[in-house]
């Protein structure tokens, strides 16, 4: 049964000089910048705020070397982080709670604006939500015709072939949701973003059945840890 604090594998006592040591880093915190707290730290406060009276240093430093640094570890399962020694529901919600401010900040960049203008933007918002995804995931971002997202939608989990996505319907819900246009994106688990052919093959089909009922297909993206890539800037398209 997961819990948050008091058990033997959980986090040891704190140490006495505990307040001052968490009052350093909070007035750390405030007054610098990014780079005001090391990364373990940063981890470390968030932790204080689900276990008060235990020293977490050292448990958010086994988090960090589970999940591979604070990207792996922001994005991980809520259920594998609750599951973690030492760990619980409570401590879990306080480090996935950051992962979805991350997300909704920059969904926010890209409301409301046309997407094709705030290219960048659009690109950290899937970054953030897919990158480190350990299932391949299709989406499909659906735009109305100034080029505004009016929905963001998931087409399934796998490889994009006709078992997870087919052009026809793909077209079908543009026009459903009175689509103008749409730019496919899906991950690739392996963190190289480079499209396969079968990635090809299926956006060239999907960009046909587009045309046939004028719905353009502006780009698919692919995600990946390592980067991303634009068939259209590949001239894939």
């Amino acid at each position: 049964m997961p819990f948050d604090a008091g058990a033997s594998t959980g986090a040891a006592p704190s140490p006495p000089d505990a307040a001052g040591h968490r009052g350093r880093l909070r007035a750390r915190l405030l007054s610098g910048g990014i780079d005001a707290l090391a990364d373990h730290e940063l981890v470390e406060y968030l932790l204080m705020t689900a276990i008060p009276r235990r020293d977490v240093k050292p448990l958010a430093k086994s988090l960090l070397a589970r999940f591979g640094g604070l990207a792996g570890l922001f994005n991980a399962d809520a259920r594998t982080l609750a599951r973690h020694p030492g760990m619980g529901e409570s401590s879990a919600a306080a480090l996935v709670i950051v992962a979805q401010a991350a997300r909704r900040l920059a969904r926010a960049r890209v409301m409301d604006q046309p997407v094709l203008g705030s290219w960048d933007a659009l690109i950290d918002y899937l970054t953030i939500d897919m990158a480190h995804l350990t299932v391949e995931r299709v989406r499909v971002l659906h735009l109305d015709t100034r080029n505004r997202l009016i929905a963001d939608e998931a087409m399934g989990d796998g490889s994009i072939d006709e078992a997870a996505i087919h052009p026809r319907e793909v077209i079908r819900r543009a026009l459903d949701l009175g689509a103008g246009a749409l730019i496919l994106v899906h991950n690739h688990p392996s963190g190289t973003p480079e499209p396969s052919k079968a990635d090809i093959d299926m956006t060239r089909r999907i960009a046909e059945a587009g045309r046939l009922l004028n719905v353009m297909v502006h780009d698919h993206v692919i995600i990946g840890r390592g980067g991303h890539v634009s068939l259209r800037a590949r001239g894939l398209i």
